[in-house]
């Protein structure tokens, strides 16, 4: 007879023996199951909060120049990166501020130029805005779509002073005199910064500060002539960064960063500042709930493996006299042991399935039970103005998680009856029905 048609056989004489092993073996797949859905949530949850928190790199060279700057910026290790490049500017056709006790005079584009004008590529790096602190209260950030363009983010205070909104332009005077650039102004901000005491020049007042693209403060960096909308002088060298911020996906990254940092400005001629606290605070945890989830899937792997690998070992002796019938009849001892091992691996299956169907009604509450402490530190996050936190749990039953556990089931099956079955090859028909072994 077929030994895969006596196996089923088997399995449906022993209905109760039978169903011990189904609920041995779906207690073990769930547990696997658990285990890959686990892994793979952190895994999500890691990289989504590598990306959105990521580890913060402030580079500040003296002289760097928007190009070196860039050429950071292109690394595949960096996810955002915003250089600043501050110039000195005038206002053309609107009033910049002036503090109580400081002389008015400039304040209307002459002299060396009343508003501090901050060329950037991505506002949202810049910390006042990271960390909350400064909010855009109309409008939008300047962002990398807007290089190139001519664009401003102006302070709510210089807005209101001269009753300007989100997109009226105004005309932006080099510091020279030499140029005029008309920005567009896409938004506006509102810095809590309060006008210093005792008074001030007016590029030294929090209200006067505008945020523009890098080209732009660029263009009002450099000489050039009035009006022309040409640029003057060539290259870029008239207007250098102050700093440049780079957000990378964890210490290790930053580490490259580094390291490249090194071969591009040259090593020991820049400061490379590290902030790697929310990292620390909100990504180690998942770390950790992957490791532990991978822990899991491998106890329980060798665990479920001993534990039929008994059972097994526990129904060979049991079954001795039919192995005995069986043998003397001419049946092969690899067909005894293939007979075992298709009994429980026909179990297997239906395991996998009753597990996939738990983990899907028991996975969502599971993965906010294990994995949601970072709404703590999302709240936390919130009150320490930090940018970027873990995002909620995603705990679903996918193929591939399904196909693992399906295949470590085969695997714990063919373990826990090959094993065990090395003492069919070692048996006797003779000895066995006569009853001497």
């Amino acid at each position: 007879m077929n030994f895969v048609k006596r196996a089923g056989m088997s399995l449906s004489a022993r209905k109760s023996r039978t169903a011990v092993l189904l609920g041995i073996f779906v207690v073990i797949c769930t547990l696997l199951l658990g285990g890959f859905l686990l892994r793979s949530a952190a895994e999500r949850q890691e990289a989504a909060a590598q990306r959105d928190i990521g580890v913060d790199v402030t580079v500040r060279k003296k002289g760097m120049s928007a190009a070196e700057a860039d050429r950071l910026g292109a690394l595949d290790v960096v996810h955002r990166y915003n250089p600043r490049l501050p110039v000195r500017a005038g206002a053309d056709g609107f009033a910049a501020l002036t503090s109580r006790q400081h002389a008015p005079g400039g304040a209307r584009g002459g002299g060396r130029g009343p508003l501090a004008v901050v060329g950037v590529r991505d506002a949202g790096l810049l910390l006042p805005f990271s960390y909350g602190s400064t909010e855009i209260t109309s409008g939008r950030g300047i962002v990398p779509a807007d290089a190139g363009r001519r664009v401003a983010m102006i302070e709510e205070r210089l807005a209101a002073e001269n009753e300007l909104k989100v997109g009226d332009t105004i005309r932006v005077r080099s510091a020279d005199g030499g140029r005029t650039v008309p920005v567009g102004i896409v938004g506006i901000f509102a810095d809590p910064t309060q006008d210093p005491t005792g008074g001030a020049p007016p590029h030294r007042l929090p209200g006067n500060v505008l945020y523009v693209p890098v080209h732009t403060a660029q263009q009002l960096g450099k000489p050039g002539n009035a009006d022309t909308g040409e640029d003057g002088g060539s290259g870029d060298a008239a207007v250098t960064a102050a700093e440049a911020a780079y957000r990378v996906g964890s210490p290790d990254q930053a580490e490259r960063l580094h390291a490249a940092a090194d071969r591009l400005l040259g090593a020991g001629s820049f400061d490379f500042r590290v902030n790697d606290k929310a990292y620390r605070d909100q990504v180690r945890p998942i770390q950790r709930v992957g490791a532990f989830a991978s822990l899991i899937v491998l106890v329980i792997a060798v665990a479920g493996a001993l534990i039929l690998g008994l059972l097994v070992t526990l129904q060979i002796r049991e079954r001795r006299d039919e192995l005995g019938v069986l043998l003397s009849m001419g049946e092969r001892k690899w067909k005894l042991i293939g007979q075992h091992a298709v009994e429980v691996a026909a179990l297997a299956l239906p395991a996998v399935a009753v597990a996939a169907v738990a983990g899907q009604l028991a996975g969502p509450a599971a993965g906010t039970a294990l994995l949601d402490g970072g709404s703590q530190h999302r709240r936390a996050a919130a009150a320490d103005g930090v940018d970027g936190t873990v995002p909620p749990p995603d705990l679903r039953v996918e193929p591939a998680a399904v196909a693992g556990v399906a295949g470590i089931g085969l695997g714990i099956s063919l373990i826990s009856t090959v094993v065990p079955g090395i003492g069919i090859l070692r048996l006797h028909p003779r000895s066995i029905l006569a009853g001497t072994e």
